[in-house]
């Protein structure tokens, strides 16, 4: 009895491809939600190879429907000028209803702005995650710092404790 051969399939790129670590340095992060976007087939090759920026990416609600702004798709580069993609152009970004409506409450009553936190691929799939925080002031951001500093100098004690053992 003869065994069928089954056909491997190429798996997409995994993981994290572009985080934004600003973001949690500058922003209160209070919700977070998972979110597809509107690409063209030239953007996602080119996210593949990694070749995207999110530092000053932001997402906006106008009309019932979310926008991403300011990501940097980089052109791909083996592809001809009528397949092209606009680098800084704005993206369709997928939402439940009631996800858009929460955003949209909460950027226009309670002074939250939308951050995108990091762009991964699930499955074949380009996701982003995307923020809803409050920006931090200057000692926000240096008691996070301070404390940040005392944490790991209190591992070091006990890892040097242990060491001593």
């Amino acid at each position: 009895m003869a065994q069928k051969k089954s056909k491997t399939k190429k798996t997409p790129a995994t993981g994290d491809v572009a985080t934004n670590k600003k973001a949690r340095r500058d922003y209160q992060i209070s919700d977070t939600f998972e979110a597809g976007v509107v690409l063209v087939g030239t953007e996602v090759k080119s996210i593949r190879e990694g070749k995207v920026n999110i530092g000053d990416a932001f997402v906006r609600i106008e009309r019932n429907e979310a926008w991403l702004y300011g990501c940097d798709i980089q052109p791909w580069q083996t592809a001809g000028e009528f397949f092209q993609h606009t680098a800084k152009r704005p993206r369709k970004i997928l939402l439940h209803r009631k996800e858009i409506l929460k955003i949209q409450e909460a950027t226009q009553q309670q002074g939250f702005t939308v951050v995108c936190l990091k762009i991964y691929f699930k499955g074949r799939r380009v996701k982003i995650q995307i923020g809803l925080g409050k920006g931090k002031s200057h000692s926000d951001q240096r008691h996070d710092l301070k404390k940040k500093t005392e944490l790991r100098e209190a591992q070091r004690e006990v890892a040097r404790f242990h060491k001593g053992r």
